[in-house]
């Protein structure tokens, strides 16, 4: 037995069930690109000052969750506690904004890392699909985003997710909601880490989990009630448009997000089935990010849904995925002449697109047909010396147990056939 494990907190995608983790990101992936949205992809660690400027330098993720260290000729980089800052950062690098085709639409898939506390749900190491729709202030982009993620939890078979809709207002009127937030903060019993909060992002004191934090905040004033009529047009067309498209979702006047960058637009998905981790995704428009990051003005939305979550969601709704089978042919040669002859069928079942393996190892037949029974394969081919001197192998339903002899040249035309 291996003397190393693991770190703490993150976990191996093994067979079979990495197969499950594959399927949720192609069926995350596949609506976005039915929808324009291009593939890209960043490294796992950046400057440090990305996120301290754009996730914000006062957050938990920034102060406490994120890898941060210096490299031997003195850059301070960290290991990405999250995706919207890195893409955003490559396409302004890449100068994507200026081919005059606003917005620009990417999709990424990847690893993410924060020092948290390991539970159920919650990893220090988790992946991440996400969606970015750059340098556009549109309310029709913000709908599509939230309808692109609803189509793929439901193409996967969920149903007992929500969808929670909220507008964090602009630098127009935010300022005075904030005010008044900040005169109500201040009057709670609350620990000498929040209250420095009430000053730097008094909206974050809102997401605090803490059950002694949120007794206290009922009365709370709402950022609904402090919105601009800008803001309150935008937001409303943005829910006209989800509900003609089908999709439902919950207004919450309390929905804030944990991240500096986020204007108008916040949403969320959870699911109740996940207990105290019930946030499966979510996003919302962050029309300040670039700025603030040293690029031009560029209104933007975008989400980040996990997988390790959905994977949980699909649990425990009960939910399982059809997979393609691993293998659909097994091939168990008896003989170094079947060996040669079925190893190059087998190569090219492949060539036409049949998922087929081979025996390995020079085993016999009974060990060759445990190997068989464990690939999961429908059919297996069988052969040996008598049946090559014919013309012919052995071709076995592993299903219904039937078995029949078919000619070599056959093979791949029948198992296609069979196959469909």
């Amino acid at each position: 037995m291996s003397t190393f494990k693991a770190p703490k907190g993150t976990y191996d995608l093994i067979p079979p069930d990495s197969a499950t983790y594959l399927a949720v990101r192609e069926a995350i992936a596949a609506p976005l690109r039915n929808s324009g949205y291009g593939y890209i992809e960043t490294p796992g660690f950046e400057n440090v000052e990305l996120f301290a400027r754009g996730v914000g330098e006062s957050t938990d993720i920034v102060t406490k969750e994120m890898y941060a260290f210096e490299t031997k000729g003195g850059d301070r980089l960290a290991l990405r506690p999250e995706g919207t800052a890195s893409v955003l950062r490559a396409a302004l690098e890449a100068n994507l904004h200026k081919a005059g085709n606003l917005p620009v639409k990417l999709w990424y898939s990847g690893s993410y890392y924060r020092y948290e506390r390991p539970q159920k749900g919650r990893y220090r190491h988790f992946s991440q699909v996400g969606a970015e729709a750059i340098g556009a202030e549109d309310p029709a982009l913000d709908a599509e985003l939230i309808i692109l993620a609803d189509q793929a939890y439901r193409s996967l078979g969920l149903s007992d997710f929500r969808i929670l809709l909220n507008s964090l207002g602009d630098k127009e009127c935010r300022p005075a909601y904030r005010a008044a937030l900040q005169d109500f903060l201040r009057g709670l019993d609350l620990d000498e880490d929040t209250r420095r909060r009430i000053d730097i992002n008094p909206l974050r004191v809102l997401d605090d989990k803490r059950e002694t934090v949120q007794k206290q905040l009922t009365g709370a004033p709402l950022l609904r009630d402090y919105l601009c009529d800008a803001c309150k047009a935008y937001h409303e067309e943005v829910r006209e448009l989800i509900s003609a498209a089908g999709v439902s979702f919950e207004d919450d006047p309390k929905l804030v997000r944990g991240l500096d960058y986020y204007t108008r637009t916040t949403f969320e998905f959870v699911h109740d089935g996940l207990g105290s981790q019930s946030a499966v995704g979510g996003g919302g428009r962050y029309d300040g990010l670039s700025e603030m990051i040293g690029g031009p003005a560029l209104p933007s939305v975008g989400w980040a849904l996990g997988v390790d979550r959905t994977v949980l969601a699909l649990q425990a709704e009960g939910v399982e995925l059809r997979l393609p089978a691993a293998t659909s042919v097994f091939a168990v040669p008896l003989g170094e002449e079947a060996r040669r002859v079925l190893f190059a069928k087998v190569t090219e079942l492949r060539k036409v697109g049949i998922a087929a393996d081979f025996s390995y190892g020079h085993k016999g037949l009974k060990g060759a047909m445990k190997n068989a029974n464990r690939s999961g394969a429908r059919y297996t081919l069988v052969a040996g010396e008598r049946d090559l001197a014919e013309g012919i192998v052995q071709l076995k339903d592993m299903e219904s147990g039937e078995q029949a002899p078919i000619g070599v040249n056959e093979i791949v035309a029948e198992l296609e056939s069979r196959l469909g």
